[in-house]
């Protein structure tokens, strides 16, 4: 019954994580998530390793951004020591590999600093809110 249906939902089954690459694509075009051969990132402290994280696929962008995706699903903030392959297939075909080590940061004193004033000022306007009710 696959071939009855329209091609947005084909489209849709056929990449269910379309909204995850768009959205891992936007934070590594950004620059808000690093991805590095190298195995850390300056200026950075690393406080977690989550773990491997890998992706195949016959275009580069889909083996890179899945990896990705994949990370940014376990929680990650970065990828480090980054490295992928080619094979070559006799058929002119191109096959990616792309892995590298999923971490998360830990936090810088001004990180601390502004999550602690966002956190305060969610307080006080709760507690106008709770004042007015």
């Amino acid at each position: 019954m696959l071939f009855l249906m329209n091609p947005a939902k084909k489209a849709q089954k056929a990449n269910p994580n379309a909204e995850t690459f768009a959205k891992v694509k936007e934070l590594f075009r950004n620059g808000k998530f690093p991805v590095a051969t190298t195995e850390s990132i300056e200026g950075r402290t690393i406080c977690t390793v989550l773990g491997l994280v890998a992706c195949r696929g016959y275009d580069s962008e889909e083996a890179f951004f899945g990896m990705a995706s994949r990370a940014v699903s376990k929680g990650a903030q970065a990828i480090i020591g980054y490295q992928e392959n080619v094979a070559f297939h006799p058929d002119g075909s191109k096959f990616f590999s792309c892995y590298g080590t999923a971490v998360q940061f830990a936090q810088s004193p001004r990180e601390i600093a502004a999550q602690a004033a966002l956190e305060a000022k969610k307080g006080v306007s709760a507690g106008r809110v709770n004042r007015t009710a």
